[in-house]
């Protein structure tokens, strides 16, 4: 026999003995996991959020890197720095746009600061001469001072609170700042990596038919991509809608000051639109406080237009809008929120939308391609 045949005979598979593990101990496996998942992710929740805010990151920006790259036939790392440029120019931009109507009312309303002094001390002197006649003997401030002099005495009096306050806000500052430069560099490496962890992930789940409408990682992409969307179209309406509000407001002598100050204002509404929950309160409280300094009559009117902001913002543009770029049912989005606040604030919050799309992007998909054998299917019945 030669033994050129020989080296090409086929080697026999090797068996290996099998152990059959039972349901019940794949059951238990499984909850222990569940319980040791659960465990870790409470001890690295600060780790967790910073890997999430950076995916979140990656996801929104990986079809422009690879668009970019695609286009300027460039390595990826270049597209990458080219994606993440652009993202600041573009924010430059915008800050430059509104900078100088900003810039000039926050000027206006310094200079104006003497004035709105001086009328929030004639008012908290009428309220104090008030509540005397009326039998109620308090004392805001003494006769002849200012309110300026009584924030001072009052600030005097607490600044060893202040003096502590200003230390854990510089502290907050600075872990704020590090959170910020690990979710930048995390992302980047996430966007630098994306085709390996692409692999891994359709890997992991089952395969679509091939076309974009059934592919996972698109899918996910486009979810996450729909609620920023939802997100900056929704802040950018309720920002102009208040600064309009505030104009009108004062050109119809409602809140004189809302004419001089209505880019600020409504700047600010919308940015605190992207902080869910108490970003609507926050947002009215510079205008209502303007307004009180200056006669607790215009506040009243002020609190009420917010007051039919929020209404028509919680009623009609939140619906219209997350409905269309979510696709996801407002009591599930509502649990989603409560939830996410509940465990990590306003961070939770702020990522418990994009998370709930991914995952019912991810449901869909095991749904159409996975099919669960029913326990106890090969068992004959007795008798």
């Amino acid at each position: 026999m030669d033994s050129r045949e020989a080296d090409t005979e086929p080697v026999p598979e090797r068996t290996f003995p099998k152990v059959v593990v039972p349901r019940w101990l794949q059951v238990a496996t499984l909850v222990f996991a569940a319980l040791l998942l659960s465990g870790l992710a409470s001890a690295a929740t600060p780790v967790l959020v910073i890997f999430m805010v950076a995916s979140i990151i990656a996801l929104i920006l990986n079809p422009l890197v690879a668009r970019t790259a695609r286009r300027l036939r460039a390595p990826r790392g270049i597209a990458v720095v080219l994606v993440y440029l652009a993202f600041f120019i573009i924010l430059l931009a915008i800050g430059g746009l509104l900078a100088n109507p900003v810039n000039s009312q926050v000027q206006t309303l310094q200079n104006d600061i003497p004035r709105l002094s001086k009328s929030a001390g004639d008012s908290l002197g009428s309220l104090q001469n008030w509540l005397n006649s009326n039998g109620v003997h308090v004392h805001f401030r003494e006769q002849g001072q200012s309110a300026a002099v009584v924030l001072q005495r009052q600030l005097s009096n607490s600044s060893g609170d202040v003096l502590a306050f200003s230390q854990t806000l510089l502290q907050s500052a600075a872990e704020l700042s590090f959170a910020l430069i690990l979710v930048f560099v995390i992302s980047v490496y996430m966007l630098l990596y994306a085709k390996p962890i692409d692999r891994v992930v359709r890997s992991i789940m089952p395969p679509g038919d091939g076309s974009s409408d059934d592919d996972y990682p698109t899918a996910v992409q486009r979810a996450v991509y729909g609620y920023v969307r939802g997100q900056v179209l929704f802040s950018l309406i309720m920002g102009f809608s208040a600064g309009l509000s505030m104009w009108l407001a004062g050109v119809l002598g409602i809140f004189p000051q809302g004419r001089s100050y209505a880019v600020v204002f409504g700047v600010f509404y919308g940015l605190m639109e992207l902080v869910p929950f108490v970003g609507p309160i926050l947002g009215a409280i510079p205008p209502i406080l303007v307004a009180l300094v200056n006669n607790p009559v215009d506040a009243l009117w002020v609190a009420l237009i917010f007051v039919a902001l929020q209404q028509i913002e919680g009623h009609v543009v939140a619906p219209q809008v997350f409905s269309h770029s979510l696709r996801i049912n407002p009591l599930v989005v509502l649990f989603a929120l409560l939830v996410g606040a509940d465990l990590y604030g306003i961070i939770g919050a702020l990522l418990a939308l994009p998370i709930v799309a991914v995952g019912r992007e991810t449901v869909l998909y095991l749904r159409r391609h996975v099919v669960l054998e029913p326990w106890g299917s090969g068992v004959q019945p007795p008798g």
